[in-house]
């Protein structure tokens, strides 16, 4: 391609998701890119899957290099020594052992062990792919793809589009006014949100089927600033995030989970 025409715009996306994850773009850049995740399933799905990979690799541990093994890279990268006529200007000196577990990873990764990086994020990364999905709602137009206060609405709907939905149950009158629903892509993977409301705070509820949850804990955890809990029941496994005070959290599951449970 001609350095002088401009990049497709799969690459140009490739190259401003990198910078993004890597805290490299300003506040107004990264602002617009969060829009543009928030209204683009595929491509959050692709930041989904960069972020993964990102931290994954950074998850490798540094392979054991022999002193065997170093010391044959090092002869075969070292030229042959010529004889001394004056003093020879002095050669920088070159970490042969960083050198060599740069060869191992490489290599590692060549014969196919991205397989293992990309079996599934890590239950820690799964939390902060949730808070990342929560805080590109809040910068989105809207946070819900069907708004509507109805269960009977709400769950029909993400079913036809999914084929799943959790239970909406109805806490308007414990001050959680279910707001509507959307579909989220979250680490690679389909799953159903519900969004409620509490005085000025948002909530959203993900539920993922039980053989596609990430091994978290049961019970509090926080991910991105937010507030995060995270519960089980016979046919899903949930996790309530917002950025409300952790007791008001805590209440708004409870009362989910009695409503949930008595239908």
């Amino acid at each position: 391609m001609n350095e002088d025409q401009p990049l497709p715009d799969r690459e140009t996306d490739s190259l401003l998701l990198q910078a993004l994850i890597d805290g490299e773009l300003d506040a107004a850049a990264a602002l617009t890119l969060e829009r543009r995740l928030a209204a683009d399933p595929a491509l959050a799905a692709e930041h989904a899957r960069l972020a993964a990979v990102q931290a994954a690799v950074r998850r490798l541990p540094r392979p054991a290099v022999s002193a065997d093994f170093t010391a044959r890279i090092a002869g075969l990268a070292a030229p042959a020594e010529a004889p001394a006529a004056k003093t020879a200007p002095a050669r920088p000196r070159i970490d042969w052992r960083a050198l060599a577990a740069s060869v191992v990873v490489t290599a590692f990764l060549a014969s196919g062990g991205t397989v293992l990086l990309m079996r599934g994020p890590a239950s820690d990364d799964f939390a902060q792919a949730i808070a990342s999905s929560h805080r590109r709602s809040l910068l989105a137009a809207s946070p819900i793809d069907i708004a509507s206060s109805d269960r009977h609405t709400v769950k029909p709907w993400l079913d036809a589009k999914i084929g799943l939905s959790p239970p909406a149950v109805d806490l308007a009158a414990s001050g959680y006014a279910l707001l509507g629903g959307r579909v989220d892509v979250i680490a690679d993977r389909v799953v159903p949100s519900l969004v409620y409301r509490h005085r000025e705070h948002l909530i959203t509820l993900v539920a993922a089927p039980l053989e596609k949850a990430a091994n978290l804990p049961s019970g509090p955890l926080s991910a991105g600033g937010f507030s995060l809990v995270h519960w089980r029941d016979g046919a899903f496994s949930y996790w309530a995030i917002s950025d409300m005070a952790r007791p008001d959290l805590d209440d708004f599951v409870a009362r989910f989970r009695d409503a949930a449970a008595n239908g």
